[in-house]
């Protein structure tokens, strides 16, 4: 070996010890604090990670783990990483956070084959927030007045089938009213007067084609995906008869259908006769399942709580003694007792348990501990309204049923910040439908405690935790006696 090959011998050796040294100095100070940063994971098996955990219920698994881990872990199914936020003190980012930091296109793609093609999930983030602004358009105080007179009639009409005394499943009965009500408030009249028969069995259809496994796997060919397309085929077919109609005759009406057919994006363009039924689609099944679950625990929790039901039988006296017998939006909005009633019924039963998100950049969060962790890009993330919601730390004594919590004084939906409270969501894309539920609820139920007196049959409802949307599970029987409610009583 001549002087010049030592040379570069010794030089290779140099570099490599350099390299080495670089190395282990870069994983001292950076490797291991980024580590010690990261969410604890959940323990899971080989390749499939928590799966079976996440199927069996994720509420189930929260309840274990947030005791032992806190707020904020992860959970591993496959080759995803679903990084959980449970509290407000660490999911405010995940309600403000832009589009392009936390997405939703991504994580609800499985609602695309029910909603169909070019709205919502199926478009960019651009076009989905001017379709947003349709809704934002049909959902304001004006259309919301014309609506409750709606509300108000179908109720009547509905319960006005009722005879003088009787036993009926709560459930079912709430369930049928507000299909039929959301037919004509949103869906138009050419639907409730006509074809009310034949769209309720086709939204079944598309309600059933929505499975657990269709969050995985929503083109999987099974039989309910199959039902679901062809029920998505004929309700385009419907709507499409229905809006040309109204174009060629220029007839207008009182109707979320009208709203999406006048409406125009920035640049001019009318939407087209597949967006409408697509936003229409998407409308029934936000506004649908929420209502009719809400108005069914609101119900229970009230005759099973003779101190609120008192509260808002009196509400309903002091109204009349105001108003009369009339029931319109402005009336609505001063039953005060009533929405403290279905705001704590839907605190206790959110019918969506779980958010999420996509994460588009990394992001930090620091607990209610003052434990601080790095969410990496490519995480789904995830929060949890029926977990959140009963956060000891925020709500006393959270299992309980309490409308009083709302009242001015304790105001706990407030008690840690604005995400304290999140069943309608919050933040960015915080629930456009929020006040047409609150309004169709308050409907039904000024209606029964004017006209009726009721009592819980059945033993208080269980929660069917087997649903997409989690409801109320089995029949609310409940015996009824016709009765005018007057305000000297």
């Amino acid at each position: 070996m001549d002087v010049f090959d030592g040379n570069k011998f010794l030089n290779t050796v140099l570099l490599l010890i350099t390299t080495i040294i670089v190395a282990k100095l870069i994983s001292y100070f950076i490797i291991p604090k980024s580590k010690k940063r990261l969410p604890p994971i959940l323990p899971g098996w080989p390749i499939i990670g928590g799966l079976f955990r996440f199927l069996k219920g994720p509420i189930f698994m929260l309840r274990e783990e947030y005791p032992k881990l806190g707020g904020v872990f992860t959970l591993k199914i496959f080759h995803k990483n679903i990084t959980f936020l449970i509290g407000p003190e660490v999911s405010a980012h995940f309600f403000k956070a832009p589009e392009t930091d936390l997405s939703q296109q991504e994580v609800y793609q499985f609602n695309v084959p029910t909603f169909g093609p070019g709205v919502v999930f199926d478009v960019d983030y651009s076009v989905r927030q001017e379709q947003f602004r349709f809704f934002t358009e049909a959902l304001r105080v004006n259309k919301l007045k014309s609506y409750v007179n709606q509300m108000v009639s179908e109720a009547e009409d509905y319960f006005s089938k009722w005879g003088s005394s009787g036993e009926v499943d709560l459930k079912y009965e709430l369930e049928h009213l507000i299909i039929l009500t959301a037919s004509r408030c949103l869906l138009g009249r050419e639907v409730r007067d006509k074809l009310f028969d034949d769209v309720s069995a086709l939204f079944h259809d598309l309600d059933n084609g929505m499975l657990p496994i269709s969050v995985l796997f929503p083109y999987l060919p099974i039989p309910a995906h199959r039902r679901r397309d062809n029920a998505r085929k004929k309700l385009a077919e419907i709507f499409a008869n229905i809006i040309s109609s109204r174009k060629g005759s220029n007839k207008s009406e009182d109707d979320m259908l009208q709203c999406f057919i006048d409406s125009k994006y920035k640049d001019g363009r009318p939407t087209t006769e597949a967006e409408v039924t697509g936003l229409l689609i998407a409308a029934l099944f936000a506004g649908q399942h929420t209502s009719s679950i809400t108005s069914t625990w609101t119900g229970a929790y009230l005759l099973c709580n003779k101190q609120y039901l008192s509260g808002v039988v009196e509400e309903q006296k002091n109204l009349m003694a105001k108003h009369g017998d009339r029931v319109d939006h402005d009336v609505l909005a001063e039953m005060d007792v009533l929405y403290r009633c279905i705001k704590e019924a839907l605190r206790l039963h959110p019918p969506l348990i779980m958010l999420l998100r996509s994460s588009h950049s990394d992001f930090s969060v620091t607990t209610r501990e003052g434990k601080e962790y790095d969410i990496p890009k490519g995480h789904i993330v995830a929060t949890s309204p029926a977990f959140a919601n009963r956060l000891p730390h925020i709500f006393n004594d959270p299992d309980k049923y309490d409308p009083d919590r709302y009242a001015v004084g304790r105001e706990e939906d407030k008690a840690a910040g604005a995400f304290s409270y999140i069943s309608f969501g919050g933040g960015r894309h915080g629930c456009l439908g929020e006040p047409f539920a609150y309004l169709q609820i308050k409907a039904i139920w000024a209606h029964l405690l004017r006209n009726f007196e009721l009592e819980l049959l059945s033993p208080f409802p269980e929660i069917d935790w087997n649903a997409m949307v989690v409801g109320v599970k089995g029949k609310v029987m409940v015996r009824y006696k016709r009765r005018e409610l007057s305000v000297n009583q």
